[in-house]
C-alpha cells in the first residue's frame, strides 16, 4: 500500500511525538524500555498505570471507529502512531491483546450487548485480556482444538487445556476456542466464548522458560463457566471468529515490533563496537545482511497492510522469525566469550535473553513448518499435507 504521509498525517505525527515527549517523563520515564517479548514480566503493574494514562489522554484503541471510543485513523495513520510510540521508547503496552484482537473483534462480530459491555472497559484499561487457542495437541494446527464446551442452565461449562496463554495471571477475562459441537471435527462445531479468569474452575500454571521468566502460561478448565450469551458470532462458527482475531493481530501493530526489532540491531552493533568483534570482516556481514533483511522485512509489510491477511502472513511470519533468530545468534557473536557466562543466580543481559527467546520465534504463532504449509497448498496449489 501506499503510505505516503500528507500534511494532516505528519500533523498527527508531530501531535503523538509531543504528547509522548511531555508524558513519558516522571515516573513513567523509568519505564523506557521495558516489557517486549521474554520480558513481559517487567514493571508489568506501573505499565498498566501508563496505558491507564495514555487512555485518559485518548490514547488507546486509536484505530476503533469513532463511534466505540476510538479516533477512527486510517491504516497510514495506524503506522504512525505504531512507529512514533516505538521510537520514543514508551515501554509494551499491557493492553494489547485487548486493543488489538479482542476489542476489534467485538466491533466486526460482536452482538451490541457484547460490545456496550466489554469495549468501554478495553479502552479505558480497566480489564487485560489473554488468548486461549493453542492446546498441547493444537498449537499451529489450531483445528485440532480438543477443549469442550456444553451449555449447561444458562451457562457454557468448560472443560480442557490451554498452552502458552501470555499474561494469564493477570488478566481478567480470556476468549476462548472451544469445541460446542459433540462428534465435530476440524474446521466444524467449534465456537468463540468470552471467559472470566477469577473463578474456581480455572487453574493457571506458569511454564518456566530459558529465560528463566515465565511469560507464558497452561491454563486448565475444570468446569470453568461463563454465560450462554458470551459467545462471539454464531455456536458452532468459531473458527471464522478466530480467524478474524488473527487477521487483526497481523496487522498494522508489527511494524512496532519492526522498531524494537531496530532497537536490537543497534544494540547488537554497539556491542559488537565495544567488544572489538566488529573488526571481524565475517561480523560484520553478517550485520549488513541483518539490516537488508530488516528492510525487507518493512517493505514487505507495508506492501500487504490493509488486505485481508492470508497466506501473505505467513510469508510475513517466515520473514521476521527466522530473522530475529538470527539476530539473537548473531548478538552472541558480537559479545563474544562473555556471552557463554551469567551472574548468578541467574542474571540474563538484554542480549543473551533475546538469544535464548528468539529461539522459539519459528515455532509459537505457527510453526515455520506449518507457514511454508500454507504457502505450499493455498498459493503454489501443491497436493495437501496428508493428515490422520
Amino acid at each position: 500500500m501506499d503510505v505516503e504521509a500528507s500534511r494532516e498525517d505528519e500533523d498527527l505525527r508531530a501531535e503523538i511525538r509531543s504528547w509522548l515527549e511531555a508524558n513519558l517523563v516522571g515516573r513513567f520515564a523509568a519505564l523506557k524500555g521495558l516489557g517486549g517479548s521474554g520480558r513481559e514480566h517487567e514493571a508489568f503493574a506501573e505499565r498498566v498505570e501508563w496505558n491507564r494514562h495514555m487512555a485518559a489522554h485518548g490514547w488507546t484503541c486509536v484505530a476503533w471507529p469513532v463511534e466505540f471510543g476510538g479516533r477512527g485513523l486510517n491504516i497510514a495513520q495506524q503506522v504512525i502512531f505504531h512507529e512514533e510510540y516505538a521510537r520514543s521508547g514508551a515501554p509494551a503496552r499491557a493492553n494489547h491483546l485487548g486493543e488489538e484482537l479482542v476489542g476489534p473483534t467485538l466491533i466486526a462480530l460482536g452482538t451490541p450487548a457484547q460490545r456496550e459491555r466489554f469495549l468501554p472497559r478495553i479502552l479505558a484499561v480497566d480489564e487485560l485480556w489473554c488468548q486461549g487457542y493453542s492446546e498441547p495437541g493444537a498449537g499451529s494446527d489450531l483445528a485440532a482444538v480438543a477443549t469442550k464446551a456444553r451449555l449447561d442452565a444458562g451457562h457454557w461449562r468448560i472443560d480442557g487445556q490451554k498452552v502458552w496463554t501470555s499474561l494469564a495471571r493477570e488478566s481478567d477475562w480470556c476468549f476462548v476456542l472451544a469445541r460446542t459441537e459433540e462428534g465435530s471435527t476440524r474446521h466444524a462445531g467449534l465456537s468463540y466464548l468470552l471467559v472470566p479468569m477469577d473463578q474456581p474452575g480455572i487453574d493457571v500454571r506458569p511454564i518456566v522458560q530459558l529465560t528463566g521468566t515465565s511469560e507464558f502460561n497452561e491454563v486448565f478448565f475444570d468446569g470453568a463457566v461463563t454465560d450462554a450469551d458470551l459467545v462471539v458470532g454464531r455456536p458452532g462458527d468459531g473458527w471464522r471468529v478466530a480467524m478474524a482475531t488473527l487477521g487483526f493481530e497481523r496487522g498494522v501493530s508489527t511494524l512496532a515490533q519492526q522498531i524494537s526489532f531496530r532497537r536490537e540491531l543497534d544494540a547488537v552493533i554497539a556491542t559488537a563496537r565495544a567488544t572489538g568483534t566488529i573488526s571481524d570482516p565475517l561480523i560484520r556481514d553478517r550485520i549488513v545482511h541483518a539490516h537488508m533483511g530488516l528492510e525487507v522485512i518493512r517493505l514487505y509489510a507495508l506492501s500487504t497492510l490493509g488486505g485481508e491477511q492470508g497466506p501473505e502472513a505467513s510469508v510475513a511470519k517466515l520473514l521476521w522469525s527466522q530473522w530475529h533468530r538470527s539476530l539473537g545468534e548473531l548478538a552472541m557473536a558480537a559479545a563474544g566469550p562473555s556471552a557463554l557466562t551469567v551472574s548468578p543466580p541467574y542474571e540474563l543481559t538484554d542480549l543473551q535473553t533475546l538469544f535464548l527467546f528468539s529461539r522459539a520465534d519459528t515455532l509459537y504463532g505457527g510453526s515455520d513448518e506449518v507457514q511454508r504449509n500454507v504457502i505450499a497448498e493455498r498459493v503454489l496449489g501443491l497436493p495437501r499435507e496428508a493428515r490422520p
